[in-house]
């Protein structure tokens, strides 16, 4: 039973990523103009003048690719994971915790992606915990899926009798 409720919880990681990936695809706009916001730093007073505040659609285009990639990459390697889980689960303990490995790497991943993405970069180094408006939005949001994501890959890393 626990095994089979890991494997959907990897399954729920993947379906993250994939429509995260979906929704910012389909809404480019959206996802340039969020990443843009954060690094203009123009949501809250005095931000634009910062010296670290940019425009520049380089690193806007960077920001959106690196976000859709990375949810892109986690969702896959959850994907796959799973796909071992789901094959191993009948085996042994050990054959069980080795089939893991992907699906514990597509956790890293999109923790990797929230954390250095919204935490270090937009958080303290655009100073994203200013803007009223992006705070909850982004932030929030992103605090909320890290902290999820990363319990549920610490239950699914749990060593399996």
């Amino acid at each position: 039973m626990l095994r089979m409720l890991k494997i959907l919880l990897i399954v729920s990681v993947a379906s993250w990523g994939l429509l995260g990936v979906f929704n910012n695809i389909l809404d480019w706009g959206g996802t340039t103009g969020a990443v843009g916001a954060t690094t203009s730093m123009a949501t809250f007073e005095g931000g634009a003048d910062n010296w670290r505040a940019t425009s520049n659609p380089a690193l806007i285009l960077a920001g959106a690719l690196f976000i859709v990639f990375l949810k892109s990459s986690s969702a896959i390697l959850c994907l796959t994971g799973a796909w071992q889980m789901w094959i191993a689960r009948a085996g042994d303990a050990a054959a069980f915790a080795k089939a893991k490995t992907l699906a514990l790497a597509g956790c890293a991943v999109a923790i990797l992606m929230l954390f250095a993405g919204w935490i270090v970069i937009a958080d303290t180094w655009f100073e994203l915990w200013r803007s009223e408006v992006l705070r909850e939005a982004a932030l929030d949001s992103a605090f909320r899926y890290c902290g999820m994501i990363g319990l549920i890959a610490l239950f699914v890393g749990m060593h399996d009798e």
